[in-house]
């Protein structure tokens, strides 16, 4: 693995890359390659250490790997950008010479102030084998659409489907005879599908065609109302003399979320940079205020009102204090220092930490169920646990039962976290994991980002679930501990 990889965002991004099916390539702002994931090599045939340092034009054919450098070149000097943030059809060059077809996906990052590009590549060699073979006979049409695994739809010169395969069942959530008969348009979201029938009218009126023969990225709508991002490749066929459509679509969703979270990867190191500049220019200077303050109250009356204000500027500046805390842990946490740990004796010592509260005096804990130790970071969790035990005594009004569960199922250990509160209005369940939200008057909503950043970094997930009958439900998983 590159050190430029572990580098660009920690652990979680490298198991985002290493893992990825599609292959995924990053380059400086010269072109030089500083990322090469397994599935790269699996594309082009090369090793990692063969490409790394050398010019990503090594896997284009002529004439895109001579035009290259100058089309990279005069982005950087001009802004004029034809692939950057969207996804085109390429051709990509193995290391045995062939040429073969590629969906690209680039993206621009700064790293350290350095500009790099992430490109994701899908090989799209099946896919065009698929559509010669198309030309065959019906039988085999049949069978060759039946057995696809991208879903393939076929419509008339007015856009009513014809044919819909399985693969595209599963895409869409119709069934063939749910589909077939109707608009096309009716799995496609708003605006397109009111402009769809325009565009097949004047295609078939003067031959404007925009996606015929070319693919590229469109959304769909499942039958349940989500929108789907696909790569939609579009060709055109004479039945009988009739005109048809082929509509050939990939989905997306699984490389658009890869995109997603190193996109929010390498936010967070931005955010890590940021935190640490903050921590230095304002937390000493805080530990000067809060010093001199300490210093006036003692100076005056305890029952003065100069004690009083001095005594609020210190709590004042003890919150800021914390929150620069937070925002540190959240955006830099510490690596996993992993141990056996047993789960019922660390809650009982951080349950036995918060009974001293005042706040949360009021709240019983109660611990059912058994697990055996995992394997995790006990610091860690304990800032974990915290944090959902303060969250569920607070939801309660610093009185009530907060319930414990432990449970273990095959290689994973189970603790739910149930408290009797409101519970959270649905609208805002999504926002939850969003660093800064919070519905807190005092909050940073850095609690549960921060909680879920520090779970993951251990192999485990964090869960929220509001039952029907009141309350909020925080499930944490972790890997159970294994010879």
């Amino acid at each position: 693995m590159s050190g430029f990889r572990s580098e660009l965002a920690g652990p979680l991004a490298t198991v985002i890359i290493e893992s990825a099916v599609d292959a995924i390539v990053v380059i400086d702002a010269r072109g030089r390659i500083e990322v090469f994931n397994p599935a790269a090599e699996r594309l082009f045939g090369y090793r990692e250490a063969e490409v790394l340092g050398r010019n990503v034009s090594m896997l284009m054919p002529s004439p895109y790997r001579e035009a290259h450098d100058g089309y990279l070149a005069r982005y950087l000097e001009e802004g004029s950008a034809r692939i950057i943030g969207i996804g085109r059809e390429v051709q990509g060059l193995k290391r045995d010479g062939t040429v073969f077809p590629l969906h690209l996906s680039v993206g621009e990052m700064l790293v350290d102030g350095q500009r790099k590009f992430t490109g994701i590549l899908h090989d799209l060699s099946a896919r065009i084998e698929l559509e010669t073979r198309l030309r065959g006979s019906e039988a085999r049409w049949r069978a060759i659409v039946e057995s696809a695994v991208d879903a393939i739809i076929v419509i008339d010169n007015h856009g009513r489907i014809e044919a819909f395969n399985p693969a595209a069942e599963r895409l869409f959530g119709y069934s063939e005879r749910e589909a077939i008969g109707e608009d096309v348009t009716l799995l496609m979201p708003p605006p397109y599908r009111d402009e769809h029938d325009g565009y097949l009218e004047r295609y078939q009126r003067e031959g404007d065609a925009r996606v015929i023969g070319i693919g590229r990225e469109v959304p769909g709508r499942h039958r349940d109302g989500t929108i789907i991002p696909l790569h939609l490749s579009v060709g055109e066929m004479v039945v009988d003399g009739e005109h048809k459509f082929t509509g050939m679509l990939h989905d997306l969703s699984a490389r658009k979320r890869v995109e997603q979270q190193l996109s929010e990867q390498g936010s967070l190191a931005k955010i890590g940079e940021m935190a640490a500049v903050l921590a230095h220019e304002i937390r000493n200077p805080l530990a000067g205020i809060r010093g001199a303050m300490q210093v006036m109250a003692a100076r005056h009356d305890p029952a003065s009102k100069e004690a009083m204000v001095t005594r609020e500027i210190i709590a004042r500046v003890d919150t800021l204090s914390e929150l620069m805390q937070d925002l540190l842990l959240f955006a830099r946490p510490p690596k996993p220092r992993t141990d056996p740990v047993d789960l019922e004796r660390l809650i009982l010592s951080i349950v036995d930490l918060l009974g001293r509260d005042p706040e949360v005096h009021g709240v019983r804990v109660s611990i059912k169920g058994s697990t055996p130790l995992v394997r995790a970071d006990a610091e860690l969790l304990k800032i974990v646990f915290q944090n959902l035990l303060i969250n569920g005594a607070h939801a309660m009004g610093g009185r009530g039962e907060l319930n414990v569960r432990l449970a273990a199922s095959g290689s994973v250990s189970t603790v739910a976290f149930a408290d009797s509160g409101p519970g959270i209005p649905p609208e805002l369940r999504d926002k939850i994991f969003t660093p800064f939200f919070t519905t807190k008057v005092r909050g940073t909503g850095l609690g549960l980002p921060t909680a879920k950043r520090l779970i993951e970094a251990q192999g485990g997930s964090i869960l929220v679930d509001c039952p029907a009958g009141g309350g909020t439900t925080v499930t944490v998983q972790l890997p159970v501990l294994t010879d």
